[in-house]
């Protein structure tokens, strides 16, 4: 499988329907691709928090519009990254959008796990409440969104629904990188599977980002990370390696903690 992940430079001196254009010429030069990804909040900057209600969207509202088309010109499943999305009977979310080939959507999930702690997007928008999987050639992702990385019960929860491939969309802080390396290769070594993570670059509401977009291996080996900037990186895995590494190291049979056995009481 040939993914490319599409680390995105947010700055504030492009405008949002300037980024939107660009990066869909970016998914369509992504041709012969299997999965393509994109960063979280890549329209408005993770940390532009002031920014989250003005750019909101509908779930299929021009974001979506521009990466269906996208993905159904490259002829790619293509993970859209996030938005902040504006549900008309509820608060906005944190949503990632995930197109099949064809253009037709094929999920979307809303993070779960919202970061600020008692400010930004943890009281600007709803939390999400289900693990979303989706089943592709060869393989399943599963989504997660940023500071869902630091949650390991959510990446055990998407691998006991299916999931074979991790695929995480962010915005993190450079001052945090050392965290973003040690988490996607931990998470990956815990449940077995590739870890697809998507950062982006630039700065956000004068937030320098990581960038270091990464792809890491069921047994935690980094097979790409791009730099800083903005920067396409690409990586050929086989998903079959998932399989092979659960059968050789079968560490999940082993689990205890956390699954339901008869006669325990609930």
């Amino acid at each position: 499988m040939r993914a490319s992940l599409l680390q995105i430079a947010v700055e504030e001196d492009e405008s949002v329907e300037s980024r939107r254009g660009r990066v869909a010429s970016l998914v369509r030069e992504q041709a012969g691709a299997d999965l393509v990804v994109l960063p979280e909040l890549w329209t408005t900057g993770a940390f532009a928090y002031e920014r989250f209600a003005e750019e909101a969207e509908p779930l299929e509202g021009p974001t979506y519009e521009a990466m269906a088309k996208a993905a159904s010109d490259a002829g790619v499943w293509l993970h859209a990254g996030s938005i902040p999305e504006r549900d008309p009977e509820g608060p906005l979310y944190n949503t990632s959008l995930v197109f099949s080939p064809s253009g037709e959507l094929a999920a979307a999930y809303r993070k779960i796990h919202r970061f600020g702690f008692d400010k930004g997007e943890a009281v600007l928008m709803g939390a999400g409440g289900e693990l979303v999987t989706v089943r592709l050639p060869g393989t399943t992702l599963g989504l997660a969104t940023c500071y869902d990385l630091r949650f390991p019960e959510l990446f055990r929860g998407l691998v006991d629904a299916g999931a074979e491939t991790l695929v995480l969309s962010a915005g993190w802080p450079e001052r945090r990188r050392s965290h973003w390396t040690l988490l996607a290769q931990a998470r990956a070594v815990e449940n077995q599977s590739f870890v697809l993570a998507c950062g982006t670059a630039g700065t956000h509401a004068g937030v320098p980002q990581a960038g270091h977009s990464i792809v890491v291996d069921p047994w935690g080996e980094v097979l790409a990370e791009a730099g800083a900037g903005e920067e396409i990186l690409t990586v050929e895995f086989d998903p079959g390696k998932v399989a092979v590494t659960r059968d050789q190291f079968p560490a999940l049979k082993d689990r205890v903690l956390g699954l339901e056995r008869p006669g325990r009481a609930r």
